[in-house]
């Protein structure tokens, strides 16, 4: 019988990729999975905890929102040394700086500081009831200042000039007082023409008290003017 020369009758055996009765392995199926960090639930969960983190933060900022100043242990008389023991600090939350900065801070320096005027057992200690020492020896001065003549920050305290400058015109200012402290100042109704003035007293020492009757005297004639040193 002769060979087919299409049939391989020998021992060869040729491999196949298809073995029979079995399939072609399948291809790992494609998902498309959407990124997590566009799901809205994720991106809204991040908000609120960045928000709740904010509000965390602020809350305990405002909690510890306090200055602490000295108050009266006990009443204490006009010419006192301020000294601790006659002192508490207590903390205090002010609503505005302005409102803090009356009174006397617990980190502020007593040393050679006196009362200048009577504080009340358990009262904040006012700036201008704790006055240096050499204050005691020299006499109160009220000067009556238009608004415009005085910085408007003005405060116990203050260093300032004293000078007037003259109703009339072509009159030069002249000079008062140098150097003295403010004691008190306190805002007073507007005047005829509708101007506000403050109410403005200050301490001349012994050697300033001749000037007053000269002072007096240019006063009436002129509008004071205080101009504010470094103390």
């Amino acid at each position: 019988m002769s060979r087919d020369p299409t049939t391989d009758w020998g021992d060869d055996v040729v491999e196949t990729a298809v073995r029979s009765g079995f399939g072609a392995p399948a291809a790992p199926a494609q998902r498309n999975r959407k990124a997590r960090w566009k799901d809205g639930r994720l991106v809204l969960g991040v908000l609120l905890v960045a928000v709740t983190a904010l509000a965390g933060a602020k809350l305990l900022s405002s909690a510890d929102d306090t200055t602490t100043i000295w108050a009266a242990k006990h009443e204490l008389k006009a010419g006192t040394p301020l000294t601790d023991d006659d002192l508490t600090t207590v903390r205090v939350r002010f609503t505005s700086g302005d409102d803090s900065g009356r009174y006397l801070s617990a980190d502020a320096d007593l040393k050679g500081l006196v009362v200048g005027r009577t504080v009340g057992q358990g009262e904040f200690v006012p700036k201008d009831a704790a006055v240096p020492k050499s204050d005691q020896d020299r006499t109160e001065f009220p000067l009556s200042v238009a608004s415009g003549r005085l910085p408007s920050d003005t405060a116990p305290g203050d260093v300032v000039d004293v000078w007037v400058v003259p109703k009339e015109e072509g009159q030069p200012a002249r000079p008062l007082w140098s150097s003295v402290r403010v004691l008190q100042i306190d805002s007073v109704k507007g005047v005829a023409g509708g101007s506000a003035r403050r109410q403005v007293t200050i301490a001349l020492a012994s050697a300033d008290l001749p000037r007053i009757p000269a002072a007096l005297t240019a006063i009436s004639a002129g509008e004071p003017t205080l101009v504010r040193k470094d103390s």
